[in-house]
């Protein structure tokens, strides 16, 4: 199941437990376009918790492991990940074409997306000065999309000139790291990625809403 805009909203349901996991999944499933899990939920609960989440959401399953390894071991990673039933893998850009390759070679037609530069602080030390050569390779190896800091919207905008509009950016960082939904999807973020202002709000479905008809607000 491909990646596909319609709110552009990514939930990130960065949480260690499973029961809560889920249960956000079924009240914001309709508002997501996709769901993005990582370590926290993976090194809990294994890689079942794919398919525990595909079993209570029609949306895609984004993967962000943020993989950054030589070739053979991306491609051996991507491959499990695609067996346990991951719609789309993000992969670190800084690894270089090799093993960006393995990532999309082994990954039988699920979406990649590629690392260009991380929304925290530190980033901008080394990730921001390679970005737009992150980017160009991204797009060069025909992968789905890459990732982009809400942070730094300026840096979104530089992005959008290089991959172009046919390729997805997703941004993180919206909320407490300091990201506006609003600055972020103007630079030319196709998707926002929202996880603590969702799971730990006391309504998630009423915030997920909320955050959709913001986007939905923006011209």
């Amino acid at each position: 199941m491909r990646l596909k805009k319609s709110t552009g909203l990514i939930v990130a349901l960065d949480t260690f437990s499973k029961a809560k996991a889920i249960a956000v999944a079924k009240v914001v499933s309709d508002y997501a376009d996709a769901f993005k899990i990582g370590y926290p939920l993976l090194l809990d609960n294994t890689l079942e918790i794919i398919a525990d989440l595909k079993r209570v959401s029609k949306f895609p399953i984004i993967v962000d492991i943020k993989l950054a390894d030589i070739p053979e071991i991306v491609g051996n990673i991507a491959r499990r990940l695609v067996a346990s039933g991951a719609d789309g893998i993000i992969v670190q850009g800084f690894v270089g074409p090799d093993s960006i390759r393995a990532a999309v070679d082994s990954s039988k037609g699920i979406d990649i997306f590629v690392v260009a530069e991380m929304s925290n602080p530190g980033a901008e030390l080394f990730l921001k000065k390679e970005a737009i050569k992150i980017a160009k390779l991204a797009k060069f190896l025909r992968t789905r999309g890459i990732i982009a800091p809400a942070t730094r919207p300026d840096e979104i905008k530089k992005l959008r000139k290089i991959v172009g509009n046919d390729f997805f950016i997703l941004s993180p960082g919206i909320g407490p790291q300091g990201g506006s939904i609003r600055q972020t999807v103007k630079a030319g973020a196709d998707f926002v990625i929202i996880g603590r202002a969702i799971l730990q709000a006391k309504n998630p479905a009423k915030a997920a809403e909320n955050i959709v008809n913001e986007i939905k607000s923006i011209k």
